[in-house]
């Protein structure tokens, strides 16, 4: 049971070109944003609301998403969400939430996920 403590799965099209991150260690990061789409009526009305999602891999997976992911490509990610926060350069405290990615699965094509 512990396993499903923090577990999200999400389907949906990849935002953004991934961005690819080397350090000097040998470890690799990519992130990007994953749009999920939930469709309602409303007054006969079909209405389509679009959620946005940042998106973290590691290691295997960030190397998997650098090789195979474009912008526009839809991907089913497991992970578990994390909370973090920064400073900026003027000092703010900003706060940010990231689905850390442990699986990852290559849907349809980019050219079918666009018509």
């Amino acid at each position: 049971m512990s396993n499903l403590r923090n577990q999200v799965q999400l389907i949906g099209n990849v935002g953004n070109a991934p961005e690819t991150k080397n350090f000097e260690s040998g470890k690799k990061v990519c992130s990007f944003s994953l749009a999920t789409n939930e469709y309602y009526h409303k007054e006969g009305e079909k209405i389509q609301q679009t959620d946005w999602h940042n998106v973290v891999a590691w290691g295997k997976q960030a190397e998997l998403i650098e090789k195979y992911v474009d912008k526009g490509k839809e991907v089913a990610i497991r992970g578990k969400l994390t909370s973090r926060s920064y400073e900026t350069q003027n000092g703010e405290k900003r706060f940010v939430t990231e689905i850390l990615v442990n699986e990852i699965l290559f849907l349809g094509n980019k050219e079918a996920s666009e018509k």
